[in-house]
């Protein structure tokens, strides 16, 4: 075998040769395509270097007529249909469709064009720096991959995947691909191996069949042992596929390709068995047969299909010479039973498996339909099922922290331990390294799994280094490991206390550090603190060193009144009534929010009352005393002057419409003033009569918006944006108005949303309960004309019960009201007067015997049959 090295533009490419070998120069390469002003080619001990301006085409030619072996180029366009070819198993010749021409093209690792590699450099120049700055660049790992690809440099390549690879899950597509090229240059048993490590990583990152499938392939084509049948080899096969079923095999769209390629290669393995060896050939053949059973008992689609091979496989196995009419259920009734029971399983997850298949769903539909799935799933408690799904879930939808915390959550709850839920905590750090809560279960499990510290501690480390959306989760962080440390140190031997507790000290002191500057004056670091000290001196029995650390929280939160209480508090459990009494007097005097300055004096007189003597308590009202008529004394002034402002503020205002009511007045003409003033006139005429004839009615807001959304339970972090992304697939959104509270501004969950016509609103208000930022919508129509009609019906009746009418009076007497409020306020009333008349006396006309009329039953009007009975009866 004679070996040929060409070298163009920097790619190398090797080729091994026998008899008039056909060089391959890469995918669409032509001779005009090389650079005319270099190419150098190297062909065993002949060097040829071509001329600037020399055609690379002559070139070629010359090297093909001079060592008598054929050069020529591949066109991709050739091979844009799919071809079908067969390949050599183990045993047995099998056919398998070949991979469509762009994945073949993807597949090769092609030379950048001659007027791209400057530019090509230089944005690898600048990625690598981007990388070197920002590990954490997912897009720009992807570009410096691509680059890297296209310049063909393989060892450049393998590090750039290999650093994403540990920072960042790599899809399905991307392991193939990078399977594809090592497999392009693999050499020997060696090269096998590392093709070898990178399926077993990749099949580890995400559900895929595909990948699974390429695995099991590549091993059967590559592995030498599996080719030869051997005992060894054959067994290495069996463990794969039955690690592909385990997590492949209950995919119900595509696990039964695994299933087939399982079937299939015990089918050749039985091949291979002597004729003589009955024994063995029984045994295998029931080896094929429990497969077959299992295939069978397991929802997947086309499970008729699977069932007629079944039938044909026993015809030949002589259990039956009709296929049609072997019957199942005589010769294995349990297969039968379990194959119904699939049946059913299936039927009752079409639908599912349906609606998650939908390419016209948007991705937020597509998630909630996975969710659907899941309920329904959880609702059957299969935990293998549960778990595959989540896992095709995932797949789709790596980056949704929500289904990632259910997954984590579901798996905590049912298994707990074990290496399987801690490599799905793993995933979820890395597909989602921004959520703190998935870091704080991922140490959980670890240490529930008792794995060994340095493993903890690194995990630990690297959530250090993401960058979460609040210090609160950096705290939960902190909190979390020292809660591990302590149970550790709280069942270790007495003299592993001290050494390990000074890894408690450490961490506290890099929490302290972190988080202090941020978190001052909050409620976090209090607890921190606390938890702090109360290690010291329950576990470490250092009181000096609590102490210490409780004056140097009270350097950096001296202000918050529940640093001081906490500390006096810890003095009082432990005893030391002398230093409590210290504290008081070291913070009685200082000022603290609200009516902190109150609350800790009336709390260090309650102290000497119940732990004091009587000189303590007198000490403690002489100290107490002045300064808490001296807070009263301030405070009074606050509220005065709080009041003074506001009644300025007040006046300012009043000023400033007067002034610019009279410069608007002063510009006008005369003409234009007396017309205003006319029409002042009216317009208070009008309203005056307005009052006069009905009750005063309730302001409401007038709604001019026709075709709006109501929206409520909106997340309070919800801006336009996200509504706007969210009614995207919808389209039509005009105006969206976020309602806030008018004292803090924050959002109040509700918006409206304006679209252009009724059959957009109508589209929006069928995406009613669905989720946005992790909370459920609810989404309706606005009617503003129906709620202002209510609150005219409202006030109406208002009015009508307001009318009253006299005992006696036959027609029911008005009595009208109208209010002016203002300076000198004046009430004119209208109607009957009787407030004067005394109580002992009766009004004229008044009957004790006459029974009282029913005013409401005078006011209804009558119909012409009461009519006739009124004058029949007179």
């Amino acid at each position: 075998m004679r070996s040929m090295v060409f070298r163009i533009c920097g790619v190398c490419f090797l080729v091994f040769c026998q008899i008039k070998p056909r060089v391959l120069l890469g995918e669409g390469t032509s001779a005009r395509s090389l650079p005319p002003d270099y190419c150098d080619m190297v062909v065993g001990d002949d060097h040829w270097r071509q001329q600037p301006g020399r055609e690379a085409a002559v070139l070629l030619a010359e090297l093909s007529a001079s060592s008598g072996e054929e050069v020529v180029f591949s066109d991709s366009k050739a091979k844009k249909k799919k071809k079908k070819k067969k390949k050599k198993m183990m045993v047995g010749e099998v056919e398998e469709t070949e991979i469509a021409d762009e994945a073949q093209d993807s597949a090769t690792i092609m030379p950048s064009p001659p007027n791209e590699p400057m530019d090509d450099k230089r944005q690898i120049e600048a990625l690598e720096s981007e990388l070197y700055n920002n590990p954490s660049n997912y897009d720009a790992h992807l570009q410096y991959i691509r680059l890297v690809r296209k310049t063909g440099d393989l060892n450049k390549l393998r590090q750039a995947r290999d650093s994403m690879s540990a920072l960042f899950p790599l899809t399905p597509a991307m392991w193939q691909e990078w399977a594809r090229d090592e497999a392009s240059l693999m050499v020997g048993v060696d090269g096998y191996a590392v093709i070898e490590k990178l399926y077993d990583r990749g099949v580890s990152d995400y559900l895929s069949v595909p990948l699974w499938y390429d695995y099991i392939n590549f091993v059967q084509e590559n592995d030498p042992s599996v080719r030869e049948c051997s005992v060894v080899g054959v067994s290495k096969a069996r463990n794969l596929f039955e690690r592909a079923l385990t997590a492949a095999g209950l995919h119900v769209t595509e696990g039964n390709k695994i299933w087939e390629a399982y079937r299939e290669f015990e089918q050749a393995i039985y091949q291979t068995i002597d004729a003589y060896d009955a024994a063995a050939k029984d045994k295998q053949v029931q080896r094929i047969r429990n497969i077959f059973h299992r295939q069978l008992s397991i929802p997947l689609v086309d499970g008729e299909s699977t069932l007629r091979v079944y039938k044909a496989w026993e015809s030949e196995q002589g259990t039956s010479q009709d296929v049609e009419s072997y019957d199942v259920s005589k010769s294995f009734p349990h297969v039968a039973s379990a194959y119904e029971k699939a049946l059913d399983m299936y039927n009752a997850r079409v639908n599912f498996e349906q609606q998650i298949s939908r390419q016209d769903l948007s991705d937020t539909e597509r998630l909630q339909q996975y969710m659907i799935y899941l309920k329904f799933e959880h609702s059957v408690g299969d935990p293998a099922r549960i778990q595959v799904l989540y896992e095709r879930a995932i797949t789709d939808f790596p980056i949704s922290s929500d289904l990632w915390l259910d997954y984590t959550r579901y798996m905590d709850k049912t298994l707990k331990a074990g290496d399987v839920v801690k490599d799905v905590h793993s995933r979820a750090t890395k597909n989602c390294p921004w959520l703190g809560e998935l870091w704080v279960r991922y140490l959980l499990c670890l240490e529930r799994g008792r794995s060994s510290e340095s493993e903890i501690c690194s995990v630990f480390e690297r959530s250090l280094h993401c960058t979460f959306s609040t210090f609160e989760e950096y705290l939960d962080l902190f909190l979390t490991r020292v809660d591990g440390l302590r149970r550790r140190t709280s069942f270790a031997g007495e003299l592993e206390v001290s050494s390990d507790y000074q890894h408690i000290r450490e961490t506290f002191q890099r929490a302290s550090d972190y988080l202090a500057p941020h978190l001052k004056n909050t409620d976090g670091l209090l607890r921190l603190y606390a938890y702090w000290t109360r290690l010291e001196s329950k576990l470490a029995k250092d009181i000096v060193s609590a102490r210490g650390v409780w004056e140097s929280f009270l350097k950096i939160s001296g202000s918050m009144l529940e640093a001081w209480q906490s500390y006096i508090a810890m003095e009082i459990e432990l005893g030391h009534m002398r230093e409590a009494r210290s504290i008081y007097k070291r913070c009685y005097s200082k000022r603290f929010p609200g009516s902190g300055s109150e609350e800790v004096c009336h709390s260090w007189l309650r102290f000497e009352r119940e732990y004091g003597t009587l000189e303590d308590l007198d000490h403690a009202l002489q100290k107490v005393m002045p300064r808490l008529e001296e807070l009263k004394l301030f405070t009074s002034q606050q509220e005065s002057r709080t009041a003074d402002q506001k009644d300025n503020n007040i006046r300012k205002n009043d000023r400033e419409k007067r002034k610019s009511g009279a410069d608007i007045t002063d510009k006008e003409s005369p003409a234009k003033r007396r017309k205003d003033a006319s029409q002042i006139t009216k317009k208070s005429y009008l309203k005056d009569k307005e009052l006069k004839g009905s009750a005063p009615d309730t302001k409401s807001k007038a709604y001019t918006d026709l075709c709006t959304a109501f929206i409520s339970n909106l997340d309070l972090k919800a801006n336009n944006h996200h509504i706007r992304e969210f009614f995207s697939d919808v389209g039509g959104v005009g105006e969206i108005r976020i309602l806030h509270d008018k004292f803090t501004g924050k959002s109040r969950g509700l918006a409206y949303v304006d679209f252009i016509d009724d059959a957009h609103l109508a589209a929006a208000v069928a995406k009613n309960k669905l989720m946005l930022l992790g909370k459920k919508l609810s989404i309706a129509r606005s009617e503003p004309r129906k709620s202002r009609k209510e609150s005219m019906g409202h006030s109406d009746h208002a009015e009508s019960v307001g009318r009253s009418t006299s005992r006696g009076s036959t027609a029911p007497q008005k009595s009208n009201y109208s209010t002016s409020k203002g300076r000198g306020e004046q009430v004119q009333l209208t109607g009957k007067n009787t407030f004067a008349r005394p109580r002992s006396l009766k009004p004229l006309g008044w009957d004790a015997n006459k029974p009282r009329t029913n005013e409401a039953e005078d006011e209804k009007p009558k119909s012409n049959d009461e009519f006739r009975q009124m004058f029949l009866k007179r």
